[in-house]
C-alpha cells in the first residue's frame, strides 16, 4: 500500500522516513520528492508499506504525529490520473500568449509612424 507522507521538515531524509514508518510495519519503498531546480527536498514524500494492513495501521498511529518538529500528515496516496490538472503557465498557447505571437503581431504592424490624431487635417 502506497502512503502519501506531507507536512515534513526540509532536514528529513529518506532513512528517517524509512526507519519511523519501519516502527509500525514493513517498509518496501520510501521516495522524499525532490524540487528539479534547487535539489532540496519539497516537504513530502510517499511510503510504500507490504501490506495495506500496515499501511491503514501506519495511517492510523502516524498521522498527526510529529516528526522532526513537525505534525505530518499520512494518507493513502492517489493515482496521478485522480489529481486535478495542473495549471501550466509557460510556454505557448494559453494564457497571456507566447513571445511568438507578440512578435507575429508586431511584425505585421506599420512602423511608419504618425497615427494617433492630427488636428491640422481636420
Amino acid at each position: 500500500m502506497k502512503l502519501y507522507v506531507g507536512n515534513l521538515s526540509f532536514k528529513t531524509t529518506e532513512q528517517a522516513l524509512e526507519e519511523l514508518f519501519a516502527s509500525v510495519g514493513t517498509v518496501t519503498d520510501t521516495h522524499l520528492v525532490m524540487d528539479r531546480m534547487t535539489q532540496r527536498p519539497r516537504g513530502f514524500g510517499f511510503v510504500t508499506m507490504s501490506t495495506e494492513e500496515e499501511g491503514q495501521k501506519a495511517i492510523e498511529s502516524l498521522n498527526g504525529k510529529t516528526f522532526d518538529g513537525r505534525p505530518i500528515s499520512v494518507s493513502v496516496a492517489r493515482p496521478k490520473e485522480d489529481r486535478p490538472p495542473r495549471r501550466d503557465f509557460g510556454g505557448e498557447g494559453g494564457g497571456g500568449g507566447g513571445f511568438r505571437e507578440h512578435r507575429d503581431r508586431d511584425r505585421d504592424r506599420d512602423r511608419r509612424g504618425g497615427g494617433g490624431y492630427d488636428r491640422r487635417r481636420n
